[in-house]
């Protein structure tokens, strides 16, 4: 509708089938999605996946997905490009800022868009850089290496919980079905000291997130996921203040394709970087 203005956009809550096409979205910027990631978004905050419409046609989304009670993660921010420049993003980001109202709100911005996030109030944290590549790996063959079963998950939600900076056990408990993904954890004397989980995506396979006590471990279950992926390529979205994990991912013969910056509006929260060797996922946080 050429003649459309931003009064004309009609914001509503995605159902679940609009959220498969804005993540169809994500994929044509190039974002490479993963294969079953709606399945697990959605059920994390239902209300917090906003879609435009002018006319009935979908023109642009947001994700704007609540944690507790103090926070939320902004994502999936796109207009279709022939939508672009007119003011509909920007009406469909100020509906998803009213949906967050309150809350501290970290985001992963694109490059091209920090800018724009500076002057909604969002400051940079940190950056976190996506490495690929094909990583000729073994599955290592050692014992505290365990897939993680209906019996470790509240171990792993338990160790989860410093690492983000609300509560998530919405998302995670369909992030760690063993039927969806491969999910190891790194077991000592019966604490949980790391764990990860690799997803099918669009090219490849993504690893997130990688949580672990130290380089070491998470050596361990880079190379147990890795493996899992039968010679595709695999991509790591790691925090670029982790010198250990640029490390690992060097190793292992990945190179920066991508970086995000990680900026928040509120107070930046305290996260252990330095444990984080990979994300869970640049729209959910």
């Amino acid at each position: 509708m050429a003649h459309a203005e931003p009064d004309d956009l009609t914001i509503r809550a995605m159902t679940r089938a609009d959220l498969d096409v804005a993540i169809g979205w994500a994929a044509a910027e190039g974002w490479n999605p993963g294969l079953d990631d709606a399945e697990c978004f959605y059920p994390a905050d239902p209300a917090g996946f906003l879609m435009g419409f002018v006319d009935g046609e979908p023109v642009a989304s947001i994700s704007v997905v609540r944690y507790g009670e103090a926070f939320g993660f902004l994502g999936l921010y796109i207009a279709r490009p022939e939508w672009r420049g007119r003011g509909f993003g920007y009406r469909l980001w100020q509906a998803g800022m009213d949906h967050l109202k309150g809350r501290t709100v970290g985001l992963d911005g694109v490059v091209a868009q920090q800018a724009n996030y500076a002057r909604s109030g969002f400051a940079l944290a940190h950056r976190n850089v996506r490495f690929g590549g094909t990583p000729h790996v073994d599955a290592p063959t050692d014992p505290r290496l365990r897939p993680a079963d209906a019996a470790l998950f509240e171990a792993i939600l338990a160790y989860d919980r410093p690492f983000f900076p609300a509560a998530r056990k919405a998302f995670l408990r369909c992030w760690l079905r063993p039927d969806a993904r491969e999910v190891l954890a790194l077991v000592e004397d019966g604490a949980v000291r790391g764990y990860g989980v690799i997803r099918a995506c669009r090219s490849g396979f993504k690893i997130g997130p990688l949580f672990a006590e130290g380089e070491h471990e998470a050596e361990l279950l880079f190379r147990g996921l890795a493996a899992e992926a039968g010679g595709a390529p695999v991509f790591l979205d790691l925090p670029e203040p982790n010198e250990a994990a640029i490390r690992l991912a060097t190793r292992h013969g990945l190179s920066p394709v991508f970086e995000t910056a990680r900026m928040y509006r509120g107070e930046t929260p305290d996260l252990p970087l330095s444990r984080i060797f990979g994300i869970t996922t640049f729209e959910l946080g």
